[in-house]
């Protein structure tokens, strides 16, 4: 399957440095899922939002946490739940189970943890090489947001 973000042909796992080892993505912790998920959807907003609005980097950049913010995560994740597999839930349920030493700063707990499952199964989703589904989900959530950009 072809990886939309990196341009390359990726197998069941993650090609790492040495390209002989493979890791099956859901072997790793949820957190790590979660932090690879939060970088996947950064991208998709900071692109969107470059090709569709001429601001300032600075502009963009306060537009863009209104899409990133854990309470905004909060938000994506309730509008898009109706819409994941039994297996996107069991690794939504996995991130947003897992534990985490910090705390977000303007979310509450039940936020947080919501945000965090929802950057897991991103990051779930990219890593298995299902970008196809990534851009399926993100044009969902966009047209909720933002229904005349697409």
């Amino acid at each position: 399957m072809k990886n939309h973000l990196i341009g390359r042909t990726e197998t069941k796992g993650i090609t790492t440095m040495n390209e002989s080892e493979t890791i099956d993505p859901r072997e790793l912790n949820p957190l790590a899922l979660a932090f690879v998920g939060d970088s996947v959807l950064e991208l998709l907003v900071r692109t969107r939002l470059a090709r569709h609005h001429r601001m300032s980097a600075g502009k963009l950049n306060v537009e863009k946490v209104k899409y990133v913010s854990a309470r905004a995560q909060f938000r994506e994740e309730q509008l898009l739940e109706p819409l994941f597999t039994e297996e996107e839930l069991a690794v939504f349920k996995r991130g947003r189970n897992a534990s985490k030493a910090s705390v977000a700063k303007h979310a509450s707990p039940e936020e947080y943890r919501a945000s965090t499952g929802f950057e897991c199964l991103l990051g779930w989703l990219y890593l298995t090489g299902q970008m196809a589904r990534v851009e399926e989900l993100f044009d969902a959530l966009w047209q909720q947001f933002d229904p005349n950009q697409k």
